[in-house]
């Protein structure tokens, strides 16, 4: 009997090529698991053509509620941005990729996982750091980084590989964009992006939304409630963060909210430049981070963005099922406690306008903030405070004026 192997399977090109790939090379019974994160229509046909390319089984498992949750929130609580731009959309999908992944190896009892991800970008390490820690018995297969076997160098070898094997599958043999797609967000890369110099092709490239030139010539008001740093509705209706996030990308993408065109440090060394869209995450980010600033003392506040950056480059290397990555998630979920109120605001052209922020958590003081002096407050209590706050640049200075004098 044939030992099993598990691939994750996008129903992609790729993906398609390594299920006759692995069965020619290695004999492997494959069973294709495709882990469904919100890809939308990406997923269509897709039992029809694993079972063509010869695979034995297909999982389609749904996880979109699980990433919003336990994924995609504690990134948005922390604040997590990898290089002040990208909102981790690829990175936060591929633990939860990676745990699914290990899930249906223990339930078939397959002995290995196979990934199609490339020798040159992050996500092979993302999927493999996720089965080393969950599963560190089993075998994984990389097909790009195995190339005495793997003998495909472009799409056109891997289009006749697969009409060799008798599959006739609807690929055509042009070069499109390399796309990412999730319920957060969708990356580009390929094309004309591969040189930095170029502008994107935006007419072309935009799935999600159009460009802030585009939006509408009016404002978009929106109303959204958060409970302990989780949002609870929008304009008044209760929804699940999942379709929350779908609301927003909507609300965003129409009016040209969530565009980046950016330049990353991928984790193997090399520049790799891209766009992103992330409508509704960034909107969802930026209403959580209006609501916060009302919320949180200095001293956490700036602790948490410390953490925060650091958090973000934890899930942008992989390394989501990890002690730090939990410790630094339990320090934040403790910032989240009383992160709860009303925020309001407006989409314009690319632009979130606030519009209003309450709390009943609230540490803004009127009477505090205000030029009158109030009972809290005494203007001259400032005096003192400035003499010792300043002490040790005034000692300096006069250290110095010593050391000028003595020159002389």
């Amino acid at each position: 009997m044939s030992e099993k192997v598990i691939l994750a399977y996008s129903g992609g090109l790729d993906t398609t090529a390594i299920i006759p790939w692995l069965k020619e090379n290695f004999g492997y019974e494959v069973v294709c698991a495709c882990i469904d994160c919100g890809q939308e229509e990406e997923l269509d046909h897709l039992e029809e053509r694993a079972k063509a390319s010869g695979a034995a089984k297909l999982y389609i498992e749904d996880v979109t509620d699980e990433f919003c949750d336990d994924f995609i929130m504690p990134c948005v609580e922390a604040g997590a941005v990898y290089e002040h731009k990208y909102l981790l959309g690829t990175s936060m999908a591929r633990p939860v990729i990676a745990k699914k992944l290990v899930e249906i190896a223990r339930k078939e009892g397959a002995t290995a996982i196979c990934h199609g991800a490339t020798g040159k970008g992050n996500d092979q390490i993302r999927f493999e750091l996720g089965i080393k820690a969950l599963a560190p018995d089993l075998k994984i297969i990389a097909p790009w980084r195995m190339p005495e076997v793997w003998k495909m160098n472009s799409r056109e070898e891997e289009v006749e590989y697969c009409k060799a094997h008798g599959i006739d599958l609807p690929f055509s043999m042009g070069k499109g964009y390399s796309r990412d797609r999730n319920l957060w967000h969708i990356s580009h890369e390929g094309l004309e992006l591969e040189d930095p110099a170029n502008e994107p092709n935006y007419d072309e490239l935009l799935v999600l939304g159009t460009t802030p030139q585009k939006a509408p010539d009016k404002e978009t008001e929106v109303t959204m409630t958060f409970e302990a740093g989780v949002p609870k509705s929008i304009n008044g209706k209760e929804m699940k963060v999942s379709d929350i996030i779908r609301e927003l990308n909507k609300l965003g993408g129409e009016n040209g909210i969530g565009i980046i065109d950016i330049v990353e440090n991928r984790v193997v060394g090399m520049k790799s430049r891209g766009v992103y869209e992330t409508p509704g995450g960034t909107i969802l980010m930026e209403a959580h981070d209006q609501l916060e600033e009302l919320i949180l003392d200095r001293e956490t506040m700036e602790m948490k963005k410390k953490l925060g950056s650091q958090f973000a480059q934890i899930v942008y290397e992989g390394k989501w099922f990890t002690p730090l990555r939990e410790a630094i998630q339990a320090f934040v979920e403790s910032t989240q406690k009383y992160v709860t109120g009303e925020v309001k605001f407006k989409l314009y052209k690319g632009n979130i306008i606030k519009a209003g922020t309450t709390s009943p958590y609230s540490l803004y003081n009127a009477s505090l903030a205000s030029f009158t002096t109030g009972d809290l407050y005494d203007h001259q209590d400032a005096s003192g405070f400035i003499t010792l706050f300043g002490l040790p640049l005034k000692v300096r200075a006069m250290k110095m004026q010593e050391i000028e004098k003595n020159q002389k």
